[in-house]
């Protein structure tokens, strides 16, 4: 078995370092060409609304199959087994309540951003205000996956072993590097070639990820004669747990003997993961302003089945990712690499690549799916990264600021100064969140998207009675709950192993924890509804015949194209 970096040449080193340009050339020289098609806020924004429903759809698969799917959740299957697939089965299922609740009627409500839809028939200064605030939210936490994902795989490919430097850089040095080159990128991604470049990175993306994850799955399948359930077998055998590998409670639900409470907390922690990640995708600002760059709600509704059916196909090859290696890579040599397991994919496909030819082909193996990771990072903050600057001007500055007033040349030039503010933010959190699970952290994002998102666009989109009120409570009652209750979980401080190992974002020594969930879905998904209903009826606002012009609408797409403003 191969150590993986430690054995990286300065050949090696070489092949990953054209991969990965060859890479960056491409994606700015697509940047470049899209920059010369962005004349408007409408190409800005959303593409034109020129894209057809198969490009639209690999399009969202390459903003979707995010560094939490390729990196992530191979890593938790690789490391939990059975439990770690929840993530793709969760993050699968939840484009059924995007497809029956979302897609169309959002396409034809709004214009470019989601809050256009809920502000349609409200006040616009506190709706707009608050969904910018939540759009921004979501996208941070989303952005740190990604970014904690590129670190992880920079100091992967370098191959530096702790007490060497490569180019003058220590391991946790190359992090930072690969941290703010993504920042920069992405900053570069958005500003100039707003919609238009970010999907043709995203639909190259796709088609990388699929072809390098079904090369990889099949070089697997090809060393156990296509027999997955020897597969699964030693992937059993090696991970040291036996056949629980293959049954639930490695990392969910798992029962304490002894502890009831404990037992307990851990049954509803699982409830409320699967919660989050279910209700989570319709609320992602980065996957709803995606269905603005086609023309009409039908392409919308093909869009996402071709997406469903990309994701879908995607979602299974992780699973003989991650059980591949667990059997071929190991436990101690994924975790010795990375704790979280985020460089568990790479790490695999070096070494099938040195089963079937040597250590060079191991080396361009694993140069080449990190550069394919690499992509879809790339391709997924600069997705959420548009989505958060559009929000940012066409939602704060222009409608909020400007009352409306500002041009289309001003709102264009507000959001790429967006793309950079956002972005630096970014990267001084991601360096802070190095160690943590990419796969948890998007968890997180679709916990927040849930309870402050989800909830809002529901009741604007069916409740008559619904307000401004009722939707400025509702994004700020789940916003703060969700985030709130994340800050006084374990994750952030006071959980530690069985070893003492500290497990939290925070220093062993602080411990302010006293929400005993990881995710806080259980419990802020209500309370975002709940505060959502309570504000309305708070309020004698009504505004019937603004509903009634929103369903003619949401329903055939009338008046899409025009502003939302009032």
């Amino acid at each position: 078995m191969i150590t993986l970096a430690s054995e990286n040449t300065s050949d090696q080193r070489l092949i990953t370092v054209i991969l990965f340009g060859l890479l960056i050339a491409g994606t700015l020289g697509i940047t470049v060409w899209a920059s010369r098609q962005t004349k408007s806020a409408t190409d800005f924004h959303s593409g034109g609304r020129g894209f057809s429903g198969i490009q639209n759809g690999f399009a969202i698969g390459g903003d979707y199959m995010s560094a939490a799917s390729f990196l992530g959740i191979a890593g938790m299957i690789a490391l939990y087994g059975y439990d770690g697939f929840l993530y793709s089965i969760g993050f699968l299922v939840a484009w059924l309540v995007a497809l029956l609740l979302v897609a169309e009627l959002l396409r034809n409500s709004g214009r470019f951003t989601m809050t256009d839809v809920v502000s349609y028939r409200m006040k616009q200064r506190p709706v707009r205000t608050a969904g910018s605030i939540s759009t921004l939210t979501v996208s941070i936490f989303y952005l740190l996956a990604q970014m904690v994902g590129a670190g992880a795989l920079v100091a992967l490919l370098l191959g530096i072993e702790e007490g060497e430097t490569y180019l003058g850089m220590s391991a946790d040095t190359a992090k930072i590097v690969g941290i703010v080159a993504v920042g920069l990128l992405m900053i570069v991604y958005v500003s100039f070639g707003g919609m238009t470049g970010t999907t043709w990175v995203q639909i190259v993306k796709a088609v990388m990820l699929m072809g390098g994850a079904l090369l990889v799955t099949l070089l697997v399948l090809a060393m156990y004669d296509f027999n997955f359930g020897s597969l699964m077998n030693d992937a059993a055998e090696a991970s040291g747990a036996g056949s629980a590998f293959l049954e639930p409670g490695q990392r969910y639900g798992v029962e304490v003997a002894g502890d009831a409470w404990q037992t307990l907390v851990n049954k509803l922690d699982l409830i409320s993961l699967g919660l989050a990640l279910v209700l989570g995708t319709a609320g992602l600002p980065h996957i709803l302003i995606r269905f603005y760059t086609v023309p009409d709600s039908k392409t919308a509704r093909k869009s996402v089945n071709w997406a469903i059916g990309l994701i879908g196909t995607f979602y299974l090859l992780t699973l003989v990712l991650g059980f591949g290696a667990a059997a071929l890579v190991g436990h101690e040599a994924i975790t010795a690499q990375n704790s979280a397991g985020n460089t568990a994919a790479p790490q695999l496909a070096e070494e099938v690549g040195a089963h079937f030819g040597g250590d060079f082909l191991g080396a361009v193996m694993l140069a080449l799916i990190a550069a394919v990771a690499f992509a879809t990072i790339l391709s997924t903050v600069a997705g959420l990264t548009i989505a958060s600057s559009s929000s940012l001007a066409h939602d704060f500055y222009n409608s909020v600021l400007r009352g409306g007033k500002a041009s289309e040349k001003e709102e264009v030039r507000v959001a790429r100064f967006a793309a950079l503010g956002v972005g630096a933010i970014s990267i001084v959190l991601a360096v802070f969140a190095q160690d943590l699970n990419v796969a948890f952290l998007v968890a997180l994002a679709f916990a927040i998207a849930a309870s402050a998102n989800l909830p809002v666009i529901l009741l604007s989109l069916f409740w008559k009675r619904f307000n401004t009120r009722g939707a400025v409570a509702g994004i700020y009652g789940g916003l703060i709950s969700s985030v709130g209750l994340v800050f006084f979980s374990p994750v952030v401080s006071g959980k530690v192993d069985a070893e003492g190992n500290n497990l939290a974002l925070l220093p062993k020594s602080v411990d302010f924890s006293w929400f005993p969930l990881e995710n806080p879905g259980l419990v802020s998904i209500p309370l975002g509804l709940l505060c959502a209903v309570v504000g309305t009826l708070l309020s004698r606002e009504s505004e019937p015949e603004r509903f009634a012009k929103l369903q003619v609408r949401a329903l055939t797409g009338a008046g899409a194209e025009r502003a939302t403003k009032h």
